[in-house]
């Protein structure tokens, strides 16, 4: 991903809820149709951060009896050729154990993570074990933040700097928000770790559109609507690639 932005290029990061239906093929061919890297989603039961879209896939994922181990288990075996990513809550993460489960992360071949629901102030002991085993947590950049706050988050921040594009829950809008290119520019005025954009980023134009001042974007909903609508890995595949096309 930082090759490509550091040649002038935007990184496109997709999202895909882990244990939805044949999930792993998904993740391939969101790979293969141009990811830089991958957000899989472990599901849980209270996901705050999430809309209707990427809860019901949550829904679904957890009554077909998936459980973060098992998440683990299979991306254990995803050789897709780009990093990934988890993202969950704290509530999850804690119960495993902050130790066990970045080691968790690691013996999968997972590289990064995100969890949404931690405040900066109580991350620092996921966010030890995380840098003792060289696992990168993706910090969260709010449009409320203050410019202290946010320097703050970008210090801490490992990876890139998952800029929240509007107050809210996760979908698709019909416009792209004001807030998405302002917490950009902030958060690109305090650091050169790249910022990415996610929240509310629902189609390709509107990615391209975000682009113009950040160094790429986060896409969950219409990804797993997609999958939830059609059940084709290559379907989902088709749409990641015209965001990629649509942010060349």
């Amino acid at each position: 991903m930082r090759s490509r932005i550091d040649s002038g290029e935007k990184a496109l990061v997709p999202y895909m809820t882990g244990g939805l239906g044949d999930w792993v093929t998904t993740v391939g061919a969101i790979a293969s149709a141009g990811a830089d890297a991958i957000e899989v989603g472990i599901p849980f039961s209270d996901p705050v951060m999430d809309g209707p879209v990427i809860q019901e896939a949550s829904r679904r994922a957890l009554e077909a009896g998936t459980t973060p181990g098992s998440v683990l288990d299979e991306l254990s075996t995803a050789d897709v050729g780009v990093p990934l990513a988890v993202m969950t809550y704290a509530n999850l993460v804690y119960r495993f154990g902050w130790d066990r489960f970045a080691d968790a992360l690691v013996v999968s071949g997972v590289s990064g993570a995100i969890v949404a629901d931690i405040p900066l102030e109580e991350s620092e002991p996921w966010c030890a074990a995380a840098d003792a085993r060289g696992v990168e947590t993706i910090m969260l950049g709010a449009p409320t933040g203050s410019d202290a706050r946010l320097r703050r988050v970008v210090v801490r921040a490992r990876g890139f700097v998952y800029a929240v594009g509007l107050l809210g829950v996760t979908g698709e809008r019909e416009s792209l928000a004001e807030t998405s290119s302002e917490i950009a520019r902030r958060l690109k005025a305090m650091t050169d770790k790249p910022v990415l954009v996610g929240v509310g980023i629902g189609s390709p134009d509107q990615a391209a559109e975000v682009c113009e001042v950040a160094d790429g974007v986060v896409i969950g909903s219409a990804v797993v609507r997609r999958a939830l609508e059609t059940n084709s890995p290559e379907a989902v595949g088709e749409l990641v690639g015209e965001f990629r096309q649509a942010m060349s």
